[in-house]
């Protein structure tokens, strides 16, 4: 296939930065359909893996809501909040058994909003703190300790979230040492098109297709205010599911054809994954081609854009 997938950031007439997206497509069966640059360059999928996380939670959890919220990479947003404390309380925990580790609201309202009250960020606001939610929930419902519930060795990611890991992706994982995600979990190194085979695996699991049906009804629990993969699943009218991960990595599936994407901008840049990720979903028929994203300054001013070129 082609080379990688270039987006261009600029400004005014002037090209300011090139950044060079790898691109997978991958059907039902796991099978590549096509690809851009590496389709099999080795990635460390970030939070785009989340929806296979949260399988372990759908076999525990039925409300949409809650699965919403255990796939999602949340704004922070007070819609986000609420529902995760009410799920911490009926679980009869606080914030305090949270390891994510707390962070301002990723949306500037929210965040403005707080500081204003006086409150401090807790874990609660910490755009990982569904899937933390979701994993006590199923710690509660195995009767395991919650204590380090973060370790590559504890019962939880042992025998739960590693291996859905390695069913639905089908990697094997017993060969590596996993490095730490952002929000404390281990995270694992597999080939892009691995990534996008768990994603493609989903809707034909039970627990899989309840976390995506939850994604499709509730897209702002997925991401929020201003986010592409709000955006993106809003505009496909639910025929799109799609989830951000750190460093430049995007995934999304077409559930019409079930076919699934995974992309990751060769140097990290997450404003590239997203146009990318949305190029790659209208290749597929899933949404229409992305426009340029308009890029402006502090005054408000259009200064430029962030284009698909090639």
């Amino acid at each position: 296939m082609a080379g990688p997938l270039i987006i261009d950031v600029t400004r005014g007439e002037h090209i300011e930065s090139r950044h060079r997206v790898d691109v997978v497509a991958v059907d039902a069966d796991g099978s590549i359909v096509w690809w851009r640059g590496d389709g099999r360059r080795p990635t460390l999928p970030r939070s785009a893996i989340k929806p296979v996380q949260a399988l372990p939670v759908a076999r525990v959890e039925d409300d949409p809501v809650r699965l919403a919220l255990a796939a999602s990479s949340h704004n922070g947003e007070p819609e986000h909040v609420a529902p995760l404390r009410a799920w911490l309380a009926a679980l009869g925990l606080d914030e305090s058994a949270l390891l994510c580790g707390p962070h301002p609201p990723m949306h500037r309202a929210s965040a403005d909003r707080l500081a204003a009250a006086g409150d401090t960020p807790g874990p609660i606001h910490s755009d990982c703190s569904g899937k933390h939610v979701g994993f006590l929930a199923v710690c509660l419902a195995h009767g395991l300790d919650i204590a380090g519930y973060l370790a590559p060795d504890h019962p939880l990611q042992r025998d739960h979230v590693s291996p859905a890991i390695t069913a639905q992706c089908g990697v094997d994982l017993g060969d590596q040492t996993p490095g730490v995600d952002g929000c404390g979990i281990p995270v694992w190194t597999m080939p892009l098109d691995r990534l996008a085979a768990g994603w493609a695996s989903l809707p034909g699991h039970p627990d899989g297709a309840k976390v995506i049906a939850a994604m499709a009804a509730h897209p702002h629990l997925v991401a929020g205010t201003d986010r592409p993969g709000t955006r993106m699943i809003e505009t496909g009218g639910g025929r799109v599911v799609a989830k951000s991960g750190a460093e430049g990595v995007y995934c999304g599936i077409d559930r019409d054809s079930g076919v699934a994407i995974a992309v990751k901008a060769q140097d990290g840049a997450g404003r590239a994954a997203a146009i990318a990720g949305e190029w790659a979903l209208a290749e597929l028929g899933a949404l229409p081609a992305p426009a340029p994203t308009p890029v402006t300054n502090w005054a408000g001013t259009h200064v430029g854009e962030i284009r698909v070129v090639a």
